[in-house]
């Protein structure tokens, strides 16, 4: 299960609809390998496809493949809006560790 702050769900949305692709329909959160901890994030407006897992309402939804979501379970999106910066922020309890600059993970 993956849950999405209503702060998120607002920016989602606005990206969803902001969004030049033509199919684009919520934000895809996946896993890769890479950065100094293992994994990092990927995030991008998207389609839906076959075997997604998606969280959150129409017009604001969050879609995970089959793969990431292992790594992402349990996790919680939320958008951070502060004088340092803005950006989508996630707590991830299966998270291990991280590297200094926050953009990667280890499992």
């Amino acid at each position: 299960m993956i849950t999405v702050t209503s702060e998120a769900s607002s920016k989602i949305a606005q990206y969803i609809k902001e969004s030049d692709a033509e199919k684009a329909s919520a934000l895809r959160i996946s896993v890769r390998p890479g950065g100094c901890s293992g994994f990092e994030y990927k995030l991008e407006i998207d389609e839906i496809k076959e075997g997604d897992n998606t969280y959150g309402e129409d017009g604001s939804m969050v879609i995970v493949d089959e793969v990431s979501l292992p790594y992402l379970d349990g996790s919680e999106i939320r958008y951070e809006d502060s004088l340092n910066g803005s950006g989508f922020d996630i707590k991830n309890p299966n998270a291990q560790g991280s590297c200094g600059c926050g953009e990667s993970f280890g499992v």
